[in-house]
């Protein structure tokens, strides 16, 4: 095989949108082989994880009956426990527990359209956290529910997704790439010119996908979570979708969107959606808690203002300002 670098970029159709794979490999590499293997991956997760296949293990697992051990594949199981973790360091803002929430408010398999009355009746708030009902056996893969539980794992599971990814291309020995799952990805190495990847921040536009900044990521993940993609108008009121577990209801705070840096994309996009639901003070004060690199935008009237964390350290807050979307960025 030549030993010339060149530059691939190989997609596909996941989870009603497409993945993304851009890779520097030597010249004559089996581009078929290794699109298939990317596809096989992402197809795993969604056939295991996914709400809106009936046959999937989610589905399966959320029919269980209660006290029984299940057995799951080993992604599933990774997932779980992961998602498990980040509800009890984030108090419980973030639960995949939510899924007659998202059902309840049209945003689940059924899409069945929200009303006023059906906001009346939508499910109670008391209600038992993830946390609290699911039991996890890594050892064996296996888990079991204490009481009945409806989870939805749209949370966490694309960034699991985007790392299955990363795994895959690892596999054929490449070690410079940018994969993606829509807006969450996940960078290792640099280009040949000794440079990072670069990755667009959209704008928390709704009904229009415009740059609001780039970001350079090299060895790490990055995924974003906010109210601009998928709401729901009800009453002259809007409501995005994802919930609020202390609540029972889609999320309202002024925040619009976050962004989290970590390790894996699959803790980045649970993150992402557990400081978007604590919201514009307690959300900050968590991500410098925790030390984490974290991007708040915040609703101001027809603007939006940043409150960036690096490190677990508080930026200057800063008013948006569009940039010029010819910006060359791999990635938007």
């Amino acid at each position: 095989m030549s030993t010339e670098v060149q530059r691939y970029s190989l997609n596909g159709e996941t989870m009603g949108t497409r993945y993304t794979a851009l890779f520097y490999a030597n010249a004559g590499i089996d581009t078929d082989e290794v699109g298939r293997r990317l596809a096989q991956a992402v197809d795993r997760v969604d056939q295991q994880m996914s709400s809106w296949r009936a046959d999937s293990d989610l589905n399966r697992l959320n029919a269980a009956p209660e006290q029984e051990w299940l057995a799951v594949h080993k992604e599933l199981i990774t997932v779980l426990a992961a998602a498990l973790r980040v509800s009890q360091q984030s108090s419980g803002a973030f639960d995949i527990a939510v899924g007659d929430l998202v059902d309840a408010w049209g945003f689940g398999p059924g899409q069945q359209s929200i009303t006023e009355q059906a906001m009346a009746s939508a499910p109670p708030r008391a209600r038992m956290s993830a946390s609290a009902a699911l039991v996890v056996d890594l050892q064996r893969n296996q888990v079991r529910k204490r009481a009945p539980l409806h989870l939805d794992l749209n949370g966490i599971a694309k960034g699991f997704g985007v790392d299955e990814l990363a795994r895959c291309l690892e596999g054929f020995g490449i070690t410079r790439y940018l994969v993606g799952i829509d807006g969450e990805m996940r960078a290792r190495g640099l280009k040949p010119d000794a440079q990072p990847w670069v990755v667009a921040i959209e704008r928390p536009c709704r009904g229009a996908r415009e740059v609001m900044g780039v970001m350079e990521l090299s060895d790490a993940a990055i995924a974003t979570s906010g109210d601009y993609r998928q709401w729901v108008d009800v009453g002259g009121q809007t409501y995005a979708h994802t919930m609020n577990p202390a609540t029972g209801a889609p999320l309202r705070n002024p925040l619009a969107a976050v962004s989290v840096v970590a390790s894996t994309c699959m803790l980045a996009d649970a993150w992402a959606t557990a400081l978007l639901v604590l919201g514009e003070i307690e959300g900050p004060r968590l991500a410098q808690e925790r030390g984490m690199d974290a991007l708040f935008v915040l609703h101001d009237g027809d603007q939006f203002k940043e409150i960036s964390i690096v490190g677990g350290r508080l930026q200057a807050h800063i008013e948006h300002r569009p940039i010029d979307p010819s910006n060359d960025s791999e990635s938007r």
